[in-house]
């Protein structure tokens, strides 16, 4: 149970990121500059699944590293954390440590069902 729940918390993590960043784009929020050497900025790059086909090759490369380096050394499945998905590695607290249990569990609580509406949230937006 662990494991599924260690995934469905990362997986709902990724998924609020992915909404954050669809909606962005759709308001129009873009990075200045070039994407690539041959020109082509930001602004030109669509959104959803036509990225895949205007991103140019290299930055794919690139972004598949970048996903590849953080899944095999930050986003790690730690053993020994306080509890599943904790990837604090005891550097950055938040104040987690401050509160209660209980206060502990409910916010627990609400990241799961945030990150379960958002991973049907970029469903939809894709």
């Amino acid at each position: 149970f662990d494991r599924l729940r260690y995934v469905e918390i990362k997986h709902g993590r990724i998924s609020m990121l992915a909404v954050a960043g669809y909606l962005a784009q759709e308001a129009g929020w873009r990075l200045g500059g070039d994407i690539a050497l041959d020109g082509t900025k930001f602004a030109d790059i669509p959104n959803g699944f036509a990225a895949l086909s205007a991103i140019p090759q290299a930055g794919l490369i690139q972004i598949i590293a970048f996903i590849g380096f953080l899944e095999t050394s930050v986003m790690k499945d730690i053993t020994g954390g306080e509890f599943v998905g904790d990837f604090r590695n005891g550097y950055i607290d938040f104040g987690w440590d401050s509160f209660d249990q209980e206060t502990k569990l409910r916010k627990r609580a609400i990241e799961l069902n945030q990150g379960r509406a958002a991973q049907m949230g970029i469903l939809a937006l894709m």
